[in-house]
């Protein structure tokens, strides 16, 4: 077994690979950009190396730099997360002329995989069953064009050397097949350095199925079982579980024994994934193609750990250091049912376009185990979390937006649903934008809950899932108040003395007190009244509408609040001029308003073409002089390594682009002036 390995990734990975390392006695190596200087993994390792600036082209893109790092440290291995160089080719062989042992697959099979175009092929030639589709390698837009329409619409556009939803499009109609391209070209060669794409036909309520293998160099290779992750938005994964459910017994060994065949056609060895798309079969049962092969372990791992009781970067270390499998594919036993559930800084209401800014406060539910042991999957693992975050850090414009894994165990789906539910609704975040409401929702939504997934199931679900407000303004009003009430007491409680001066009950010899209070709820400016009653007691009031309200603290920032009839506990979180309010049935964010501060604010926006996150300008589709039409796509951004097309928000006349191409802007700025 290694003695020392570096990690050439970060965030929660790089932590989740640092914390199996500390447990098996290797010591671990962190490498960091500028922007990570404090970030988790660097503490979480035992050793940290500075590679350069936050741009990832400038730090963990740098092959040299990060080799130079394990050089320097004296590590004898290098473990590559996901994403970045992990299926970079040329990486892992750079790694093993240097003398480093790749955590991974060797470099023909990365090779072999990393182009979906050539992987088809082989599959092909391996009896694979593939979605038809264009595969080959001359990328002509005509000629595209023209397959495409022998295929028949609507097609899928995929980077060949992609993954993780970047480079892909679907296309419905043959007039937008050219624009489509383009923009998939775009993203494929900014993300991966490759521009190259295939055609495929998009199969109607597909299912996103893969199976996780495992290959030793001393020729075995198992898989341990699937995991179903059709849950999607902008075609990158939301939720994902284990088994699939649904998935006879049958269907899962031809699905695990074709995905064995894939990996044993480029010679594989260590942690990989096969991923299907599957199509229902009017029995009930799916029909499966082969999609493409992830030639590195997967953000959803832990779904496959927590039924197998088993710590697949352990069997990576192992496996990577020439040691047989741990167990043979009979030796393998599904147990129970994990849910995986990405948080991430998103706003699913603006067509989940990622978010940026500082995590005020970020609280996970409660018996929360961070990391596997190799044991069964048992009670006091029922809840997991892998982050790469902590409270007061913040997520910024140059990587993935994805704050935390919540993953959940049980016996049955029922149960692991039941538990997701109950643990998004202990989750705590304020800061940016974030998901945590919208998957509850998904959770409890009739398709999820029954099983009926496909990868259309959020556009399928919107009307319950998007745009849903949020918790009512009585409720985060009184959980405010009730605050209020309890920080009075603690007030008065540290005052020397009971001269009547210091109290803070508003009590009065006649009549009763009144309390102000402005907030903004759902960007309403809302005025809210406590009155103290000359009997005793306090009143809650808005709009001329009064509540009873009495408050009992519950400790940890928890209340019990009694609000005319309704009996809620809430728990409340001041962060700034910023009020959170969670209940179990949802949460509310409160701001509060100086009249006087913010007396001549204007937040009127309309008509403005503006940054909805930070990022950099790729393209302008209108130029100046140009009528345009509300809808009418104007502009193209890249943020967090996707494209985003930003649409004309009303009728009117390009007046100037405010920024060019290749500009960054902050979020918020006006990208280009329309006029009447």
């Amino acid at each position: 077994m290694f003695r020392k390995i570096l990690i050439a990734n970060r965030g929660e990975i790089a932590c989740r690979v640092a914390a199996t390392a500390r447990r098996l006695g290797i010591r671990s190596v962190a490498v960091y950009s500028s922007a990570d200087a404090q970030a988790r993994h660097v503490q979480a390792c035992d050793e940290a190396v500075l590679i350069g600036d936050a741009a990832p082209q400038d730090s963990y893109l740098r092959a040299d730099r990060i080799l130079e790092a394990a050089r320097a440290t004296g590590a004898q291995a290098l473990h590559p997360g996901y994403g970045f160089l992990s299926e970079n080719a040329g990486f892992a062989q750079a790694c093993a002329d240097a003398g480093i042992v790749f955590i991974g697959p060797p470099p023909a099979a990365i090779a072999a995989m990393g182009s979906k175009s050539a992987a088809k092929a082989l599959m092909q030639r391996a009896g694979v069953p593939l979605v038809p589709g264009y595969h080959g390698d001359d990328n002509d837009g005509a000629l595209l064009a023209a397959e495409a329409g022998r295929i028949g619409y609507p097609v899928l556009i995929k980077a060949s050397a992609g993954g993780g939803g970047k480079g892909m499009r679907r296309v419905d109609r043959a007039e937008d097949f050219a624009a489509a391209l383009l923009s998939c070209q775009r993203e494929a060669q900014s993300s991966f350095g490759n521009a190259q794409v295939l055609v495929e036909r998009y199969v109607l309520r597909p299912r996103h199925i893969e199976i996780q293998v495992f290959a030793d160099s001393q020729g075995q290779c198992i898989y341990l079982f699937e995991r179903d992750c059709s849950v999607q938005r902008r075609h990158q994964k939301v939720l994902e579980e284990a088994p699939a459910p649904g998935l006879s017994a049958q269907r899962r060994a031809e699905m695990g024994a074709a995905a064995v065949a894939a990996a044993q056609a480029v010679g594989y060895v260590g942690a990989g994934t096969v991923e299907f798309i599957a199509e229902p079969l009017p029995d009930g049962d799916l029909h499966f193609y082969f999609m493409e092969m992830n030639t590195r372990l997967q953000v959803e791992h832990p779904v496959t750990e927590a039924i197998t009781g088993l710590d697949l970067v352990e069997w990576q270390l192992r496996v990577a250091s020439g040691q047989p499998l741990p167990l043979r594919q009979d030796q393998l036993r599904l147990n129970g049912h994990a849910i995986e559930a990405r948080i991430c800084a998103e706003n699913p209401d603006g067509g989940f376009l990622p978010a940026t800014g500082r995590l005020e406060l970020l609280r996970w539910p409660a018996h929360v185990a961070f990391a596997r042991s190799a044991g069964g999957a048992a009670e006091s693992a029922a809840v997991r979390v892998d982050a790469g975050v902590v409270e007061g850090d913040t997520i910024g414009p140059h990587y993935d937006p994805m704050v935390a894994k919540l993953i959940v165990w049980g016996a049955d789906r029922a149960q692991a649903l039941a538990r997701l539910d109950a643990a998004l609704a202990q989750t705590r975040i304020v800061g940016p934008h974030n998901n945590a409401e919208f998957l509850r929702r998904v959770v409890n939504s009739r398709s999820f809950a029954a099983a009926e997934l496909d990868t259309a199931l959020i556009e399928r679900e919107a009307a319950v899932l998007l745009h849903q407000p949020p918790l009512a303004l009585e409720i985060a009003a009184a959980g405010l108040i009730a605050d209020t009430l309890v920080a009075d007491t603690l007030a008065e409680a540290a005052v020397d003395g009971v001269d009547i001066w210091s109290r803070r009950d508003g009590w009065r010899l006649h009549g009763q007190s009144r309390r102000h209070f402005k907030v903004e709820h759902a960007g309403v400016a809302q005025a809210l009244a406590l009155l103290g009653q000359h009997g005793g007691g306090s009143m809650l009031e808005i709009g001329g509408q009064r509540w009873p309200i009495s408050v009992q603290p519950l400790g940890d920032h928890a209340h019990a609040v009694q609000l005319g009839a309704q009996r809620l506990r809430l728990e409340v979180f001041r962060c700034g001029d910023k009020v959170a309010v969670f209940a179990p049935q949802g949460m509310a964010l409160l701001r509060d308003l100086d009249a006087i501060a913010h007396a001549g604010e204007d937040a009127s926006d309309a008509g403005r073409l503006s940054a909805p996150m930070p990022g950099k300008v790729v393209a302008f589709l209108a130029a100046p002089g140009q009528g345009v039409a509300r809808g009418q796509a104007l502009a193209v951004m890249e943020a967090m390594k996707m494209e985003h097309t930003l649409h004309a928000p009303r009728d009117g006349v390009v007046a100037e682009w405010l920024y060019a191409v290749g500009d960054q802007v902050a979020e918020g700025q006006e990208l280009l002036r329309l006029v009447d």
